[in-house]
């Protein structure tokens, strides 16, 4: 064992010794030759990697980013056993048990002999809510990894594959879903969602036929333009007013349009929204093939015309005044730029009362369909015998004494089907269903003889309308256009 002394005497000329190697190595060989060979010697053990990645964010900015949505269904059907952490869940309508990525981990695919590996990573965010609020926050993304010389073919051909293959996955177990609106304590609104457990169809809904033909084939029509929208240069959406009474069937057309386009609903409430920021940031956080809904529009809340806007600031100068949802602010939702943001989309208002809104919103361009959803009709009365009491025989028992009586009154379908849910006997609902009739019929009768005797024919038909009395003589009957 040799002495410290003589270790230490080693070491002291072995360093001088590479002291002086180092000295004569810099006065010898110029600067760029010892870094190409520095260089040369690091490649030679770290060989550069033949691997490119890419990364898909959750998000787009403010928007939602297809591809992660389109990765996240696709990759549900191919998740690795090296994953440990999972988020299951199944709701009432779903057929299968719902898997999605819970932690980080890899999956294998190849696509053509090259070989993919997919990442996961879920970034829990820094800032904690003191007031929960879940994971707002966090950062979730995929990493696609494959040898660079393939990059072509994967962004061209394997992305759309991927796409593809999740739209029709996605359509195979599809679920309409409706969101609404949830406001949290720390000055934030975003969307939640149930199922939409709305059986309403366009076979069970009580429409007049050419009716609910013409609003069909215009659904049908408006899906298949994709091209022509582009073309023309306009944003791929649709818009459909329905109004009339309460009690005729509007919030079902809804649902059956939802469940025959297969589109989620976004049933979009004012009360909850201050600023036009947050409407536009609400638009932007949906989702394409979405129907947003804005029901009862006249009252839902008061919008400030553009006048009122514009006298606030004369008086008081750039201030927006008190109103920050305005209604410039709900114009440019409807068609303005920001209303170009997303494909396949549906707007819907609807209102009792037409005459209350502003002009604005009913200008051509904006709401494209004019639905006016009136009293039943002896059509309609055939749709709600069929569904609640399973008579489809126009001679059954008390049939045609209905169907006169409906043409006389003015009666809403949720009235009908109040009288046809009294009883499981059909004969019991129809002649209550008469009784109902023949009651509101006198009834408003009675009422507008008090009145008769002091009003004119104009001014007679104008009470007639706005109290919604029932009998109206045949030739004195106003036809609305749809």
């Amino acid at each position: 064992m040799p002495s410290a002394s003589s270790i230490f005497q080693a070491y002291a000329a072995m360093t001088a010794s590479v002291t002086l190697f180092k000295t004569m190595l810099n006065q010898l060989v110029p600067h760029q030759v010892q870094l190409y060979i520095v260089t040369k010697i690091h490649s030679y053990f770290h060989p550069n990697s033949s691997k490119v990645t890419l990364v898909i964010d959750e998000k787009d900015g403010m928007s939602n980013n297809e591809v992660y949505n389109a990765a996240e269904i696709y990759l549900s059907a191919r998740i690795s056993p090296e994953f440990q952490r999972f988020k299951i869940s199944k709701r009432p309508k779903d057929r299968d048990v719902n898997v999605k990525f819970g932690d980080c981990g890899k999956i294998a695919d190849s696509f053509e002999d090259i070989e993919l590996v997919w990442r996961f990573v879920h970034e829990a965010s820094k800032n904690i809510n003191p007031n929960g609020g879940g994971d707002g926050g966090d950062k979730r993304y995929f990493e696609l990894s494959f040898n660079k010389q393939h990059k072509d073919k994967i962004l061209n051909c394997y992305i759309p594959l991927v796409l593809n293959i999740a739209k029709v996955m996605c359509n195979d177990k599809k679920v309409v879903k409706l969101h609404a609106l949830r406001s949290h304590s720390y000055n934030s609104i975003t969307w939640d969602s149930v199922n939409l457990e709305h059986p309403s169809t366009f076979e069970t809904i009580a429409l007049e036929p050419t009716l609910k033909k013409t609003i069909i084939e215009d659904l049908d029509r408006f899906l298949k333009r994709k091209e022509f929208y582009r073309r023309v240069g306009k944003a791929w959406k649709r818009g459909y007013l329905l109004y009339g009474p309460p009690g005729t069937g509007k919030s079902s057309l809804i649902a059956a349009i939802a469940n025959y386009l297969k589109f989620d609903i976004y049933d979009l409430e004012f009360s909850n929204i201050r600023r036009d920021s947050d409407l536009r940031k609400l638009l932007l956080s949906t989702k394409n093939r979405s129907i947003l809904v804005i029901e009862d529009i006249d009252c839902s809340v008061e919008l400030p015309d553009r006048t009122e806007i514009r006298t606030n600031q004369s008086a008081n100068g750039p201030s927006r005044g008190h109103h920050e949802l305005t209604l410039g602010g709900l114009l440019n939702f409807i068609d303005g730029l920001w209303s170009s943001c997303g494909d396949e989309r549906v707007i819907i208002f609807t209102t009792n009362h037409k005459e209350r809104l502003d002009p604005a919103l009913l200008r051509p361009g904006r709401m494209d369909m004019h639905i006016h959803m009136s009293y039943l009709t002896s059509e309609g009365f055939k749709v709600l015998a069929t569904n609640y009491l399973e008579i489809s025989d126009p001679h059954y028992r008390g049939f045609k004494e209905v169907q006169e009586l409906i043409e006389g009154v003015q009666i809403t379908p949720a009235e009908v089907a109040e009288q046809f849910m009294k009883s499981e006997d059909p004969d019991v609902c129809i002649q209550g269903l008469v009784k109902f009739l023949k009651r509101k019929r006198t009834s408003n009768n009675d009422k507008l003889e008090e009145i008769k005797d002091n009003t004119t024919t104009d001014e007679l038909l104008k009470v007639k309308r706005s109290k919604n009395l029932s009998f109206i003589p045949k030739e004195e009957k106003i036809c609305t256009p749809i």
